[in-house]
């Protein structure tokens, strides 16, 4: 008499092992199990505690995979661990691990990451805000005295600027260019192939001068009072950046130039110049 055959019922009660890999938008991390179904209700309390293995998706390697950010993920999953939120100083993309904190189902941590708005610092801003853990009384009184100033500065630059309401500052605009020149400097010379041009300065300088045509992409979620040099233009056209910095008031006051020359090919003396400019603008 043949007797049953269980294997297909023992293969859907397969658990998790105890260390898990999983694969977050590329980004590789080694945790417990008992970290990731640590919060009730979230979402990868559900993925691991309600299926077994065979439902979850995974990579090549057999890591389990998640299609999120996967530098943000870092962040979570410290959560995760002890529910308490660390986060580095000045950390500028707090929007964006508020949204990360929403997908993944933990309310407690988007709870903390909310942006604080008090009545004594209407004018600040999200990036400005301590982090919640900061909550002791001599924290409270810094943070007074730093809204006051901030308070009296906003006055005293709405005060100075109020004739033409533009602030004075730099811009710094650079590029890599590169061209082929030939044997007797008679061949039609490719000038200035510009893949990019790079806007360095202040955020709110760089936001008034050439607008959408911004990419900040690089730099997300940056305070408009804070510097970078990670913004580039959607355009490749020098002419036209120098256009929107002479229509906004800027004038150039110094650019340098470094540039390297080798051969295109061995066969050739056809050579390939490529170089690095800036140009800097000011606007009093």
């Amino acid at each position: 008499m043949a007797l049953p055959d269980n294997s297909s019922g023992l293969s859907e009660e397969l658990s998790f092992p105890e260390i898990i890999e999983l694969n977050v938008g590329g980004q590789v991390y080694i945790t417990r199990y008992s970290t990731l179904i640590s919060v009730p209700d979230s979402l990868l309390w559900e993925m691991f505690s309600q299926k077994n293995p065979k439902g979850l998706a995974r990579d090549t390697k057999g890591r389990f995979f998640v299609d999120r950010d996967g530098f943000l993920f870092r962040y979570i999953l410290d959560y995760m661990r002890d529910q308490q939120l660390v986060l580095p100083d000045h950390f500028p993309e707090r929007g964006r691990l508020q949204r990360e904190a929403e997908y993944f189902n933990l309310p407690e941590l988007v709870k903390l990451l909310a942006p604080k708005i008090s009545k004594q610092n209407s004018l600040g801003d999200e990036g400005c805000q301590s982090d919640p853990e900061d909550s002791s009384p001599s924290a409270d009184t810094a943070r007074n005295l730093t809204s006051l100033g901030a308070t009296a500065a906003a006055c005293s630059s709405l005060m100075s600027g109020a004739g033409d309401g533009k602030r004075s500052g730099f811009i710094t605009i650079g590029y890599r260019g590169s061209y082929t020149l030939g044997r007797d400097s008679q061949t039609d010379a490719k000038f200035r192939r510009v893949a990019r041009i790079m806007v360095c300065g202040k955020t709110s300088l760089a936001k008034e001068v050439f607008g959408e045509t911004l990419n900040e992409s690089r730099d997300p979620d940056r305070p408009p009072e804070r510097y970078t040099s990670r913004y580039y233009l959607k355009f490749t056209f020098l002419e036209q950046a120098f256009d929107r910095l002479a229509d906004a008031g800027f004038h150039m006051v110094a650019c340098n130039s470094t540039g390297t020359c080798a051969f295109a090919h061995d066969q050739t003396d056809d050579k390939i110049w490529t170089s690095y400019t800036e140009y800097v603008f000011y606007r009093e």
